[in-house]
C-alpha cells in the first residue's frame, strides 16, 4: 500500500481533519495584505470611487462578458437582489450597460464599458505599482521566495474557485 507523502493530505483528510498552523498563517496574511493594499492605494485611487463589490464584478464581467445577473450572482455566490442593485448602481456611473439577451429576448445581459475597463485597469495599475514598490524594499531572498511561490498561489486560487464537492 502506498502511503502519502509527508506533510501531504488527500482532499478527505483535510475536511475531517483541523486546519494546520500554515492555513491560519496563511490566511492571516492574505487578510492583512487586502487590508494594506486597500488603506495604502486610497490616494490613488479614493475608496469611494470604486469598491470592491463594483471591482469584483467588473473582474466577473471582464472575464465572462456578456452575463446575465442571476449568473453572476451565481458565480460571486451573492444574492440576485444584491448583484442586481450593484449593476444599477454601476450602470448609474457608466461602468456596465445592460443590453437585451440575443439568445433570449427576454432577459438582460450585463457588459462592461470602456469607461468601467478604464476603471479596473486604473485600479489593478494602483496595486501593481503598490505591490513593485513593497517588493523592492524586501531583501533579494525574500523577492525570490514570492515570486518561486507565484506559481502554488495561483494553483491555490484555481482550487479556491472550484465548487465545493457535493455542491
Amino acid at each position: 500500500m502506498a502511503r502519502a507523502q509527508p506533510g501531504a493530505r488527500g482532499r478527505d483528510d483535510q475536511e475531517s481533519s483541523q486546519p494546520g498552523p500554515e492555513a491560519h498563517v496563511l490566511t492571516e496574511h492574505v487578510t492583512q495584505l487586502r487590508r494594506a493594499l486597500r488603506t495604502s492605494i486610497r490616494a490613488d485611487i479614493p475608496w469611494e470611487s470604486l469598491p470592491m463589490a463594483q471591482v469584483e464584478l467588473l473582474q466577473a464581467l471582464e472575464e465572462t462578458a456578456p452575463a446575465r445577473i442571476s449568473d453572476l450572482a451565481e458565480r460571486l455566490h451573492l444574492a440576485h437582489s444584491t448583484v442586481s442593485g450593484l449593476i444599477a448602481q454601476m450602470i448609474d456611473s457608466g461602468l456596465v450597460r445592460r443590453d437585451t439577451d440575443p439568445g433570449d429576448r427576454r432577459a438582460a445581459v450585463v457588459t462592461v464599458t470602456e469607461a468601467g475597463r478604464a476603471q479596473l485597469s486604473e485600479w489593478r495599475r494602483a496595486h501593481e505599482r503598490r505591490i513593485a514598490a513593497a517588493l523592492a524594499l524586501l531583501a533579494e531572498p525574500d523577492q525570490q521566495a514570492i515570486v518561486k511561490a507565484l506559481p502554488a498561489l495561483g494553483h491555490l486560487v484555481d482550487l479556491l474557485n472550484q465548487p465545493p464537492d457535493g455542491a
